[in-house]
């Protein structure tokens, strides 16, 4: 029930028409306010509580090497850093059901966590499951060198300088038959539009 009292606060739940449940508590909207829309935040601090509750240490609980690692503040950055971009994967591959959203490939041993846009570019959304598409290895590199994209409304574009460069085999065959498709929509974290739309954008200057 508490999960559903938040639940109405949820702007794409709102646009689904899901309202939640309707009768809630001054303290969700605050909890709501402070977490939504910063990701990283919420990341690391649910890690933590989980850690805490479980009477680990935040490295052990999200199986981080520390052997490795420097002492004192670069530590502690390096860890938040690592715990972060596993909430990243774990969000992202959860959400499409570890499945490519291009492929379909369901094993997890080859599906990798994409960033729409690149991490390095943007600061505000490097955590955001919105701006992640579960992708195997070639479709994940091909993405971020721009020889596809996903337009705004999850449609499929492989570049012609992928097509060119791939011989008249099988998989060639394959991304004929794939561009111009839907890719498979995950059941949380749909990808934001704005940010797919900065990628197809970059895709169409090259």
């Amino acid at each position: 029930m508490k999960v559903g009292n938040i639940g109405r606060l949820d702007p794409y739940l709102k646009e689904q028409g899901i309202t939640g449940l309707i009768h809630g508590a001054k303290m969700e909207e605050e909890v709501w306010n402070e977490f939504y829309g910063n990701p990283e935040y919420l990341a690391y601090e649910s890690e933590r509580l989980i850690a805490e509750f479980a009477k680990q240490s935040i490295e052990q609980s999200s199986n981080i090497e520390v052997e490795d690692l420097p002492q004192g503040v670069e530590r502690e950055m390096i860890v938040r850093q690592r715990v972060n971009q596993s909430f990243f994967r774990s969000a992202v591959m959860s959400a499409y059901n570890f499945q490519c959203c291009i492929s379909g490939v369901g094993n997890p041993a080859l599906l990798e966590a994409c960033h729409i846009v690149d991490w390095v570019k943007d600061n505000k959304n490097r955590i955001n499951p919105k701006n992640g598409l579960c992708m195997n290895p070639f479709f994940h590199k091909a993405y971020d060198k721009h020889l596809l994209t996903i337009t705004p409304d999850y449609t499929i574009l492989i570049s012609e300088e992928l097509l060119q460069h791939t011989s008249e085999t099988l998989f060639k065959t394959y991304l004929k038959e794939i561009n111009g498709i839907k890719i498979f929509l995950p059941d949380k974290f749909l990808p934001q539009r704005e940010l797919l739309e900065i990628h197809y954008n970059n895709y169409k200057m090259i």
